[in-house]
C-alpha cells in the first residue's frame, strides 16, 4: 500500500489547486474525483454559464445596436451551437487541470471515494476497491443542489422536465416557455440568458427581492433590466407543486398556475457532504457543513476542508484561497483566511459586483460609517460605451478609521474592475494615499477613483 503525504477528496477548485500547491511544496499528493476535474465551477456552474452569457450578449449587440449606428440583418441564434461551443470550451481547461496535475506529479484517481477513518500513520480513503493513506487529508467534496420538498418536484426532475443547473446546460433547444424557481445568482444568470435570446421566463422566488444579499437598490436597477429583456418576476411567492407542463404557486395568499415546457431549480445549493465517511473521523459538523478554523483545520489534527463543503462562502475563488491556506498551514507558513474582502459578482447585464460590506452591515459592526453613491455616468469610457446608463457605485467608509470598507457596484464591467476596490478594501489604504492612484483613462475603473474624491 503505498503512503502519500496528502489525499484530497473532490477535484474541483479547492480540491485541484490544494493538490497543485501541496505538490509544488514537496508533498506527494492524491487527488479523487468522481466525475471529472475542475468540479462544478468548471462543468456545470462558472465556466459553461458565462459562455453561454457571452453568446448571448453576442447575439443582443448584433440585434439591439441601431442606437450605436450598428445594424444587421436575419440574425439568427443557434443554441445547438452554443452548447456545442461550451462543451468545447469545458473540455479543453479541463484538459488543462489534467496537464496541471501531471506536470506537478500529482497521482488522480477517478471514481467515487470514502473516508476510511485512520490508517496507522494517516487517513485512510477507499475508492474502486482500492485503500489510499495520506499523512494528511483535506476534504472539498462541494456543493450539490437544493431540492425543497415540493409535491412533484422529484418526479419533475426525473422526467427532464424540471432541470438544475448541471442539466439546464446541455438544453439543445430553446424552451418555449421557463420558470426559474430561484431569484438568486444561479437562477438570475440562467434566466437572464434564455431570456435574452427570446425564451419568456418566469422567476418565482420566496424573498421580496432578488439577488440574497445584495444591495437592494441594485437589485432594483437589476430588476428592472431584467424586466426589459422580458423577464417575469413573482416574488415573495411560494412554490406549492410541481405538475406535468406548470408549476403551482402561492401569490398573496391565492393559489396560481403558470404552464410551461422546462423548469430551472435554483433555489440554492448545499454542502455535498452525506455518505463520505466523515463519522469515521468524527469532523464536527454544522449541519451538512463542516466546521472550520481561519486556516482551514477541522477539529481533527491534520484533516482540512475546503471550499463549498465548509458552507462559509461558496465561491470558486473563495476556494482558491481557502486551498492555498490550507497548504501553508501543512507547510507550516504563517496563513489565515480573511472573509470580509471575498468580492462577488453577478454575471447578468448589466454586471453586479461588490466586495467588503454594505452600510447597514458596517453600522451593525458598530462603525461610524458613510456612503458615497456616484453614477457610472461619471466615467467617460461607460459613457460612450454603456447599454444601461443608469449604473452606479457605491463605496462604505469607516469614518473614525479612515479606511474603505465597502464596495458595491452595477453596470458595465463590474466584474473586471471590482478587483481594484478588493485591494483598497484589503490593504487598508486611506483615502488620501488611494487618491494619488493613477488609473488609466479611459477606463470605467476611474469611476472607483471618481468615488474616493466624494468620500
Amino acid at each position: 500500500m503505498e503512503l502519500f503525504d496528502l489525499l484530497v477528496l473532490g477535484g474541483g477548485p479547492g480540491g485541484y489547486l490544494c493538490a497543485e500547491r501541496a505538490a509544488q511544496g514537496g508533498m506527494k499528493v492524491c487527488l479523487f474525483e468522481k466525475k471529472a476535474l475542475g468540479g462544478t465551477c468548471l462543468n456545470e456552474g462558472c465556466i459553461p454559464t458565462k459562455t453561454l452569457l457571452n453568446s448571448a450578449k453576442m447575439y443582443r449587440h448584433a440585434t439591439e445596436s441601431a442606437d450605436f449606428g450598428v445594424t444587421a440583418e436575419n440574425v439568427k441564434f443557434d443554441h445547438a451551437k452554443v452548447v456545442a461551443r461550451k462543451n468545447k470550451v469545458v473540455k479543453t481547461l479541463v484538459g488543462g487541470v489534467g496537464a496541471t496535475m501531471k506536470a506537478n506529479k500529482v497521482t488522480v484517481i477517478t471514481g467515487d471515494a470514502v473516508i476510511a477513518g485512520r490508517d496507522g500513520e494517516g487517513f485512510a480513503v477507499e475508492c474502486n476497491g482500492q485503500r489510499y493513506v495520506g499523512k494528511k487529508l483535506t476534504i472539498a467534496s462541494g456543493s450539490e443542489t437544493v431540492v425543497p420538498p415540493v409535491p412533484g418536484l422529484k418526479e419533475g426532475i426525473a422526467s427532464g422536465f424540471v432541470t438544475t443547473n448541471r442539466e439546464v446546460l446541455d438544453l439543445t433547444e430553446l424552451p418555449k416557455q421557463m420558470v426559474a424557481i430561484g431569484g438568486g445568482v444561479i437562477g438570475l444568470e440562467m434566466a437572464y440568458y434564455f431570456a435574452s435570446v427570446g425564451v419568456p421566463v418566469t422567476v418565482i422566488e420566496m424573498m421580496p427581492k432578488i439577488a440574497g444579499a445584495t444591495d437592494p437598490e441594485i437589485c432594483a436597477l437589476l430588476q428592472e433590466a431584467c424586466e426589459k429583456r422580458g423577464m417575469v418576476f413573482k416574488l415573495s411567492c411560494k412554490v406549492l407543486e410541481i405538475k406535468s407542463g406548470s408549476v403551482v404557486y402561492e401569490e398573496n395568499g391565492e393559489k396560481k398556475e403558470i404552464a410551461c415546457d422546462k423548469v430551472l431549480l435554483a433555489a440554492g445549493r448545499k454542502p455535498a457532504t452525506a455518505g463520505i465517511g466523515l463519522e469515521t473521523l468524527g469532523i464536527e459538523m454544522d449541519r451538512a457543513a463542516i466546521i472550520t478554523d481561519r486556516h482551514m483545520c477541522t477539529n481533527v489534527s491534520g484533516v482540512y476542508a475546503v471550499g463549498d463543503c465548509n458552507a462559509k462562502i461558496m465561491l470558486a475563488h473563495t476556494a482558491y484561497r481557502e486551498a492555498e491556506v490550507a497548504v501553508n498551514h501543512m507547510l507550516g507558513k504563517k496563513d489565515e483566511m480573511r472573509y470580509d474582502v471575498i468580492p462577488s459578482v453577478i454575471y447578468t447585464d448589466p454586471e453586479v459586483a461588490s466586495v467588503g460590506l454594505s452600510l447597514d452591515a458596517a453600522k451593525a459592526r458598530g462603525m461610524n460609517a458613510k456612503e458615497v453613491k456616484l453614477p457610472m455616468m461619471y466615467a467617460g469610457r461607460y459613457v460612450a460605451e454603456a447599454e444601461n446608463p443608469n449604473g452606479f457605485i457605491k463605496l462604505v467608509v469607516d469614518q473614525d478609521r479612515n479606511r474603505l470598507v465597502g464596495c458595491h457596484m452595477v453596470g458595465s464591467y463590474a466584474s473586471e474592475i471590482i478587483m481594484t476596490a478588493t485591494m483598497m478594501v484589503d490593504t487598508e489604504l486611506t483615502p488620501t494615499r488611494l487618491q494619488k492612484l493613477v488609473f488609466p483613462h479611459p477606463t470605467v475603473a476611474e469611476i472607483i477613483r471618481e468615488a474616493i474624491f466624494h468620500i
